[in-house]
């Protein structure tokens, strides 16, 4: 069955089972191999994608459900200079690196929302988003050092596409 998405700011229409996993469509379909399967039951955030500016799992969203805009990492930028993806580098938090495409998207859906966070907004938001390194402290100093890079209007450096206003 065919079914036309947003992803990236771009409308794509594929012809796919309407019970397949979103993560599948953006990796297998649409060639958008950022995000990744973890553990295929939503309980590790590796798949971690925005529908209509919120964070969810990819895995345990079928096609069928994804109306409205999608975000995948390559649509925060095209060239890594979205505020999260400078700060994940200068902090350098990836170890394996695996877990992070979710680590940045659940981290950015949370500065849409509170674009000044503290450690118990971030360790909230972040929960659930599983590291296998470790990483955690780090990538609490990236989200501060993303929200620091703001200086414009609240909020604006992490709009989703399709979605500013």
């Amino acid at each position: 069955m065919p079914f036309t998405l947003s992803v990236n700011g771009k409308s794509t229409t594929v012809d796919v089972p309407g019970d397949m996993p979103l993560l599948w469509v953006l990796r297998d379909v649409l060639d958008l191999p950022a995000t990744k399967y973890g553990c295929g039951i939503g309980q590790c955030g590796a798949c971690t994608v925005h529908l209509r500016g919120a964070a969810v799992r990819s895995c345990q969203t079928p096609v069928s459900a994804a109306t409205g805009p999608i975000t995948t990492l390559e649509g925060l930028s095209s060239d890594g200079s979205h505020p999260l993806q400078r700060a994940w580098e200068e902090i350098d938090v990836p170890q394996c690196g695996y877990c992070q495409a979710g680590q940045i998207m659940s981290a950015a859906a949370l500065l849409t929302r509170n674009p000044k966070p503290t450690d118990a907004d971030i360790d909230t938001a972040m929960n659930g988003n599983l590291c296998r390194c470790a990483t955690y402290v780090r990538i609490r100093q990236a989200i501060h050092r993303a929200a620091a890079m703001t200086t414009s209007s609240a909020g604006s450096a992490y709009a989703e596409p399709g979605l500013r206003t």
